[in-house]
């Protein structure tokens, strides 16, 4: 019984199992420096097409940074465990129109069991390029045979390079398989703003072997999520918004202080006024409390009368 209770409770561990292998797109903390890709969450798809003499290849790439792919690990016939980030799935057609292969292959996350690691790397662009502003990712956990069936498994991984771009959310152009409605107002209103013939936001750069014998997949990600200093200039926006209030409630403030001020002097040097009537308009300030009243009364009696019963009354 309590196997069976586990296995219920496993598909809802899985998610937490892929935030604890150590990559939280959320709270990233390099260099002094505080990133914030969870805008970017949801299943995101990009698809790159190679055409040989006998075959075309369609290779399409499903993503997820912020968590498991989930029931998006599926792609016609071909799977990929759902516990995955990113997935691969391959579909190769004889150009004569006899024979083809579709496959699924992980390329970063952990594997069924929620057994193993991303081996997160983290690097800023600056470090590589002083030219370039942005977060280099890269992240492990799959596999992969290459062409032949026959060959024996490799590693696979994923680096992506998210490049600053302060004009652009990151969402432009992307196919999102899933998204909440927070991610669909973000996309709708980046698409909005985008110019007409605005290339996606995430590109495809290659996969292939490594130096270290590992398939990685390289991918471009221009987002303003990726700029060293945006977390910054989103608190300082807030800090700048609640500022213009509170200098707005101080300016009034003084204005009303000022009247009052100036008021009361012309009222004592011209009149010789003291008490409440040194004040400007000082019998309309007596009378705000019964002013106050009164319309507490008329706003009662208005809604116990909506309340009782229309017709005759008795005499």
């Amino acid at each position: 019984m309590r196997l069976q209770s586990a296995s219920y409770l496993l598909p809802a561990l899985l998610p937490s199992l892929a935030s604890a292998s150590g990559f939280d797109c959320a709270h990233i903390k390099l260099d002094n420096y505080k990133y914030d890709l969870s805008p970017l969450k949801g299943v995101h798809e990009i698809t790159h097409s190679v055409t040989t003499d006998d075959y075309e290849t369609n290779t399409t790439y499903r993503l997820n940074i912020c968590n498991i792919l989930g029931k998006n690990a599926r792609f016609g016939d071909a799977t990929c465990e759902s516990s995955r980030n990113v997935c691969g799935f391959v579909h190769r057609a004889a150009k004569d129109g006899n024979g083809g292969s579709t496959f699924g292959f992980p390329i970063v996350g952990l594997d069924h069991v929620g057994q193993g690691s991303k081996d997160p790397e983290l690097k800023r662009l600056k470090d590589i390029d002083p030219e370039t502003e942005g977060l280099r990712v890269k992240l492990e956990g799959g596999s992969y045979k290459g062409d032949g069936n026959d060959q024996k498994a490799k590693k696979a991984g994923a680096i992506i390079e998210f490049q600053c771009d302060h004009e652009r959310s990151g969402l432009e152009g992307l196919h999102t398989l899933a998204e909440d409605l927070e991610t669909k107002e973000r996309r709708r209103r980046a698409e909005e703003e985008a110019p007409k013939g605005n290339t996606s936001s995430l590109q495809f750069k290659s996969f292939g072997l490594s130096d270290d014998d590992t398939y990685i997949l390289r991918l471009d990600w221009r987002t303003k999520y990726a700029c060293d200093n945006y977390e910054d200039e989103k608190g300082e926006g807030a800090s700048k918004s609640w500022g213009f209030f509170t200098w707005l409630i101080i300016i009034a403030f003084l204005c009303i202080a000022a009247y009052l001020i100036f008021g009361s002097w012309l009222n004592y040097n011209r009149y010789g006024a003291r008490g409440w009537d040194l004040l400007p308009h000082g019998d309309t300030i007596r009378d705000v409390p019964y002013i106050f009243q009164d319309w507490l009364r008329r706003v009662i009696n208005t809604l116990q009368g909506a309340g009782s019963r229309g017709g005759y009354s008795a005499v």
